[in-house]
C-alpha cells in the first residue's frame, strides 16, 4: 500500500478548491413549478415548517425566504451564467422534500451551494440552525454514522481514504489496480464535503478507471479539525 498526503491551501478566490461546500450534486431536470414564488414547507405529521434558503459562492452569501430572491441573488453573480435549465432545477430543489444541501458546479472545482434552513437570520443559521430539524421518527431512521457525515460544520478536515489505484506495471505494457492511501487536509462544510473534495480532487490526477470507495463505507475516515482561517 502505498501513502500520499495532500493539503489543499487556500490559493486565490477564483481558483479555490476549498471554499464551496457540497452535500448533494445536483441533476438538471425539467420540473414545474407550482408558482413564480413559492414558500417550502415540509409537512410531518400536522407539524409545518416555513423553510428559508442559504446561499453562498465564495464569500458572497445570502439568506432568502423565496427562490426568487435566491435566483435574484444568482443573477447578480457574473460567473454564476444563470440559464433555464438551471432555474428549474434550483426551483425544483426549493420545493422538494429534500433537505441534504446541494451544490452547484460554476466551473471545474468551483461551486455555489444552496442550504434549506429553519433559521431566520444569518446569525441564527450561524449559530448551528441550518439543518431541517427532524420528526422523532425520521431522527430514529438516521443512522449516527451517516448524520455525522452529514453533519453541517464549516472548518479544516483531515480525510482519509483508501482506493485501488490503476497503474501501468513497468516494462509490460498492461495495469494493475494498487491499493493506495491518500490522506488531506481540506477546508470544508462537512464529512461528505470533505469526501466529495478529495475524490474531486483524485480524479482529476489518476487514470479515470481507479475505483474510489462509497464515503459511507469503512475506507474513508475524516475528523474535524476546527473553524477555518
Amino acid at each position: 500500500m502505498s501513502i500520499a498526503t495532500w493539503e489543499f491551501e487556500s490559493p486565490p478566490l477564483h481558483i479555490n478548491i476549498a471554499e464551496i461546500a457540497q452535500l448533494v450534486e445536483h441533476n438538471l431536470a425539467k420540473v414545474g413549478v407550482a408558482g413564480p414564488s413559492p414558500v417550502f414547507r415540509s409537512f410531518l405529521g400536522k407539524q409545518q415548517f416555513q423553510m428559508n434558503l442559504y446561499l453562498r459562492y465564495f464569500d458572497r452569501e445570502t439568506l432568502v425566504p423565496t427562490v426568487d430572491d435566491a435566483i435574484a441573488f444568482l443573477k447578480a453573480i457574473d460567473e454564476v451564467e444563470m440559464n433555464p435549465v438551471l432555474e428549474a432545477d434550483i426551483r425544483e430543489y426549493a420545493a422538494s422534500d429534500v433537505y441534504y444541501p446541494k451544490r452547484y458546479k460554476v466551473r471545474p472545482r468551483v461551486y455555489f451551494i444552496i442550504i434549506k434552513t429553519e433559521a431566520v437570520s444569518m446569525q441564527d443559521f450561524k449559530d448551528k440552525k441550518a439543518v431541517h430539524s427532524l420528526s422523532p421518527v425520521s431522527a430514529k431512521a438516521t443512522p449516527p454514522a451517516l448524520a455525522r457525515l452529514n453533519e453541517i460544520r464549516f472548518g479544516w478536515y483531515e480525510g482519509m481514504i483508501d482506493f485501488k489505484r490503476v497503474l501501468m506495471v513497468p516494462g509490460t505494457g498492461k495495469f494493475q489496480y494498487k491499493d493506495t492511501q491518500f490522506i488531506a487536509y481540506v477546508k470544508a462544510e462537512s464529512g461528505l464535503d470533505c469526501y466529495n473534495r478529495i475524490v474531486d480532487h483524485l480524479r482529476e490526477r489518476v487514470d479515470e478507471r481507479s475505483q474510489f470507495p462509497s464515503a459511507k463505507g469503512k475506507n474513508f475516515k475524516f475528523h474535524y479539525l476546527g473553524m477555518a482561517k
